[in-house]
């Protein structure tokens, strides 16, 4: 079942629209470097993960901006109204062996913009209480 594509007039700034815990572990880190070709060995290799300063393999920056705007796709009903995303990557995100690190993702509206038909869509994008992606906002046209 797919989600009602939100509608300008129902949404507040500041409004939570969606919440979502994301998993990540090593095993999910492989197969996205095999379809993304980045084979960087800090996402693999705690040895030379921690040689350059890293606390262990970390996660692709890529998969974790990917992993967030999915939360900002699924609450849109189409990947298409999303118009516009942006993040800063401002911490990375320390995926452990075994186990798994968790990426917690809150959308909130940011702004409105009634003549567009838009919302900027405000992520907060956390591992362990910590925010890994900073500025994170998508512009999405909604009803």
């Amino acid at each position: 079942m797919t989600a009602p594509v939100p509608v300008l007039a129902d949404l507040a700034v500041g409004q939570e629209v969606a919440r979502r815990e994301v998993t990540v572990d090593r095993a999910r880190l492989v197969r996205y470097a095999g379809a993304s070709g980045d084979f960087n060995p800090i996402h693999w290799n705690d040895r030379v993960a921690t040689a350059v300063g890293l606390p262990g393999v970390i996660a692709h920056g890529m998969w974790t901006m990917g992993a967030a705007s999915s939360v900002v796709v699924d609450w849109a009903g189409d990947p298409g109204a999303v118009v516009d995303y942006q993040v800063r990557f401002t911490r990375p995100v320390p995926v452990p062996d075994p186990g798994a690190a968790t990426v917690e993702v809150v959308a909130t509206v940011g702004a409105l913009d009634v003549e567009a038909g838009t919302v900027r869509v405000d992520l907060t994008v956390t591992v362990d209480g910590a925010r890994v992606l900073g500025k994170a906002q998508a512009i999405v046209r909604v009803a």
